[in-house]
């Protein structure tokens, strides 16, 4: 990315807090009247206010979860080819773990992962934790 500005790594914005997302999956990606919406089991820590003990079978937290991004402008995959639609862009990202996810200042939010580089110009996103 060639924006000047130094990134806000996750770990700085209050919508991840009590959340690993380097230790989450994404399960599918979805677009629809201007919202991204991107299906994950996130991994919470002892700190969120939705954390429970894990079984004995189980070794960590994880939890369904959907991580909406409203108001979005622009998708963009790095390296994609061609110039596609945010709707038509969603149906070819992939699922898998997720390295990493920053904000560039005022700018776009960026998602790393199995799946490549996803660049979102969105509102601040909103994390909906499934049956909570």
């Amino acid at each position: 990315m060639s924006n000047t500005s130094d990134p806000i790594d996750w770990r700085h914005l209050r919508e991840f807090a009590g959340i690993a997302i380097d230790k989450s999956y994404v399960l599918s990606w979805h677009f629809d009247r201007a919202t991204l919406s991107v299906d994950v089991d996130v991994y919470l820590t002892p700190e969120h206010a939705f954390y429970e003990k894990p079984r004995p079978a189980e070794k960590v937290c994880i939890r369904p979860a959907i991580l909406e991004f409203p108001c979005c402008d622009r998708i963009t995959l790095t390296g994609a080819r061609g110039a596609a639609s945010n709707a038509q862009l969603v149906t070819q990202l992939g699922t898998g773990a997720i390295h990493g996810l920053c904000r560039y200042d005022d700018g776009p939010y960026e998602i790393s992962g199995v799946f490549g580089t996803v660049l979102i110009d969105a509102e601040r996103p909103v994390l909906r934790l499934r049956g909570a």
